[in-house]
């Protein structure tokens, strides 16, 4: 079997299907448009297996004579070489046609990865074995050799690898994305550089229980979008509240007391699914945690098995991640993942008393008013320089919101929003844009934030 994976990349994906493809025994020859020099990382994972590496480019000849591509997710479907392919397969679908655990999958604009970890972590502590991948930069492929029917596995799925899924069945004529339980979080305007409105854009997100039945369970949110997921899903639904609908029907919501409480069909009384007090700050992160609590209710776990381990549940790298107090008292978060408007805006609503926001980067045709509308709630605001900003600062001006900057590199933003900071406060990178241009991605700018910060402010 000959097999071309397109796209190593630097999160797991190409390179887990490259491994699991060697090992499997398939001839494997790995292409991407980057080279050796910004690859390395990946390759010396694979090193000792017998890949073939085509890098700076991609040689259509490769795809024509395998038996199937593996793509990565970030590659257009309407590219010429994989169009030049017999068969295009991603990670996903390579673990999915083979998988005999039951899913628990995970989509939404902002808050996926929030939740998929949630899920996992609270599994764990219930003492669930159980398996995190997807989206969130580990390929399921990783783990597929381990897996038992018994186990869990919990996939957070971007709307690109769910476009990807789109219509696949298994030889049986089912389909091969089936999620016991899928949850759809918060839908936000996103990827519009790629999409042509939002509407596509969310047509992709709704592959996500194109597959399901009423064996299985939908959860999702009470805005537009998730009207319309309620009444499009084959499965029973779930919503998740900003507060008691009053009406005793299943889902959950937060109550009086801070507390997200819920309850399945047919349930009289609603259970404590989520502390009024968590980890991470954020009523979004409090309704993030709710949707997870009400999904692993549906699984079959105790409420107090839910509650305890949601109580417990530290947040994830990039993610309103609080990671250095300084000894001035100045306490640093980052928030690096937050990649559009509105999730910085989130961010900035999500403290106490106001933070030093530092945002900007990349624009991808999204609308900076969130942010703008947001930024009064600030102490200060330091931007990073980027086509993002450019579209950002009018907004601002018009407003009559000061800002610093843009600054040009990391460090210099970082000893700005340092030195605009006082004993108490906090100091957040929460960005609203995409990181292209100044970092590899939003994990590297992520990383160089919480590095230029422990060196900088001690």
């Amino acid at each position: 079997m000959r097999v071309v994976v397109m796209g190593l990349g630097l999160n797991g994906g190409g390179l887990e299907s490259a491994r699991y493809l060697a090992s499997e025994g398939a001839s494997v020859t790995v292409t991407d448009l980057r080279d050796e020099k910004v690859l390395e990382p990946s390759i010396a994972e694979l090193q000792g297996l017998p890949i073939r590496y085509v890098l700076g480019r991609h040689e259509i000849s490769d795809f024509r004579e395998a038996d199937f591509a593996v793509k990565n997710p970030a590659v257009k479907p309407d590219s010429p070489y994989l169009a030049a392919a017999r068969r295009v397969e991603t990670d996903l679908s390579l673990f999915l046609s083979r998988c005999p655990a039951p899913l628990i999958a995970v989509t939404g604009s902002k808050g996926k990865s929030s939740v998929s970890s949630a899920l996992h972590w609270t599994l764990a502590s219930a003492g669930r074995k159980a398996f995190l991948g997807g989206n969130i930069t580990l390929s399921p492929l990783s783990f597929l050799h381990g897996l038992k029917p018994e186990d869990a596995v919990v996939l957070e799925l971007s709307s690109w690898q769910l476009g990807d899924l789109r219509g696949r069945r298994r030889e049986n004529g089912h389909a091969l994305l089936k999620p016991r339980v899928a949850i759809i979080t918060a839908i936000m305007p996103d990827h519009l550089d790629r999409y042509a409105s939002m509407e596509a854009y969310v047509s992709d997100k709704r592959v996500i229980y194109e597959g399901q039945d009423r064996a299985d369970v939908t959860v999702c949110g009470e805005d537009f979008w998730g009207e319309s997921f309620a009444a499009e899903s084959g499965a029973r639904v779930l919503r998740y509240r900003s507060a008691d609908p009053g009406d005793r029907s299943a889902g959950g919501w937060i109550a009086a007391d801070g507390s997200g409480v819920g309850r399945l069909t047919g349930e009289e009384e609603a259970r404590v699914l989520v502390p009024p007090a968590l980890r991470v700050p954020g009523r979004h992160q409090k309704g993030n945690l709710l949707a997870a609590g009400l999904g692993l209710l549906d699984f079959g776990l105790e409420s107090e098995e839910i509650r305890k381990g949601l109580e417990t549940f530290p947040g994830i790298e990039h993610r309103l991640e609080f990671f250095h107090r300084s000894r001035s008292g100045v306490r640093f978060y980052n928030d690096s993942a937050a990649t559009i408007p509105e999730a910085s805006a989130a961010a900035v609503r999500s403290f106490d008393s106001p933070p030093v926001l530092v945002a900007g980067g990349t624009d991808k045709a999204l609308d900076f008013a969130p942010l703008a509308a947001a930024a009064p709630g600030a102490k200060a605001i330091v931007l990073l320089a980027g086509s993002g900003s450019d579209l950002l600062m009018p907004l601002l001006q018009g407003a009559g919101i000061a800002y610093e900057g843009p600054y040009s590199s990391l460090e210099e933003a970082a000893l700005r929003s340092i030195a605009l900071a006082g004993e108490g406060d906090s100091v957040v990178l929460s960005p609203g844009c995409t990181s292209f241009g100044m970092f590899l991605n939003e994990f590297d700018r992520g990383r160089k934030w919480k590095d230029a910060i422990v060196r900088l402010a001690p």
